[in-house]
């Protein structure tokens, strides 16, 4: 591997009941709508008590990331050995803009990544319901010097739960870029074969002038700090604007504005879609073990649900299949 490749991880222990009182004594003063209301509660915040499946995932599966950056809010895993070489853990007050502070939104918590101190100029940014279970190589992730990803062009799903930043990210995209322009500059980076069926969605949006959308895949994100400059740079007034949220808003961005720009501007490489896959709520929860259990993937997305009706029989059911491919405790864990 010629050039560094750090992971970030955003953590927030939902149990912490210091933070807890913080949390709700902001949230009663500018939480009122509806949306802010989704956008706030408790299952945003909920902790499955499987991180230390994602450090022996690494370990295991990803030896050769430069650098872990551990991003919380100031509380840490009582097991975690912040001591490991390639830890370094980051507070949010060494990094984020003091102005912002404190907060309790994702968005700000994502938008200021590039700022973190030593950060390489690539990495990759996980979601903690993002785990690596089986082989994966730098070239994952980044190759011929770009982040590898799957630029996919499909209409916006309209039926996401109080989360609106994704058409307020296409806004900003289409305000700056032709999409035939940017097709036609890039051709076999939008129509390539590595995509497959995938590429269905493509052909079907191209009579249609603006981009309407891009296929969101939920998996860890390759980025680029100079991606993040650039546009905040140009957008900075909804970065901004976004930021002095503490909680997401219907008015938000959110990081994958930086993803969509990297697709706009052709900084990446293409990558099959199948590298991943996403699962939520209970309907396909068993389909999930089995997948991990199996390691069908590279990576998984374990996302959490407000239609979870027991979250412990179900954590437990989790983490038992997480510890059926990873019963080895890491270097990463004291006990």
């Amino acid at each position: 591997m010629s050039e560094k490749i750090d992971f970030i991880i955003a953590w927030v222990d939902g149990s912490d009941p210091a933070w807890n009182r913080l949390r709700l004594r902001y949230q009663k003063m500018e939480c009122n709508e509806f949306s802010d209301l989704w956008n706030s509660s408790d299952v945003r915040f909920r902790d499955w008590d499987n991180l230390r499946y994602w450090f022996r995932g690494v370990e295991k599966f990803a030896p050769w990331v430069n650098k872990i950056h551990f991003v919380t809010c100031g509380h840490l895993p009582k097991w975690l050995n912040i001591n490991h070489p390639k830890l370094n853990v980051v507070f949010h007050n060494q990094y984020i803009p003091k102005k912002y502070l404190p907060t309790f939104s994702s968005h700000c918590i994502e938008l200021n990544f590039h700022r973190i101190p030593d950060l390489s100029e690539k990495f990759v940014y996980f979601n903690d319901d993002m785990f690596i279970i089986s082989e994966t190589t730098s070239e994952d992730f980044f190759k011929n010097g770009l982040p590898c990803d799957a630029a996919i062009i499909s209409p916006i799903h309209l039926i996401q739960n109080g989360i609106r930043a994704e058409i307020n990210d296409m806004y900003i995209i289409n305000r700056y870029f032709n999409k035939n322009d940017v097709i036609k500059k890039n051709y076999f980076k939008w129509f390539n074969p590595v995509y497959g069926k995938y590429l269905i969605r493509t052909v079907l949006m191209m009579p249609f002038k603006n981009f309407s959308g891009f296929f969101i895949h939920h998996m860890p994100t390759s980025l680029c700090k100079t991606t993040y400059s650039s546009v905040w740079d140009i957008a900075h007034a909804e970065l901004n604007n976004t930021c002095s949220h503490r909680f997401r808003k219907t008015t938000d961005v959110n990081q994958w504005l930086f993803e969509f720009w990297q697709y706009a501007t052709g900084l990446f490489t293409p990558r099959k879609v199948n590298v991943g896959k996403m699962f939520e709520g209970e309907k396909c929860f068993d389909e999930m073990i089995q997948c991990i259990e199996e390691q069908k993937f590279k990576m998984i997305c374990c996302n959490d649900s407000i239609d979870y009706r027991n979250i412990e029989v179900y954590q437990k059911r989790l983490n038992k299949a997480f510890e059926k491919i990873f019963p080895d405790r890491s270097e990463f864990e004291l006990f």
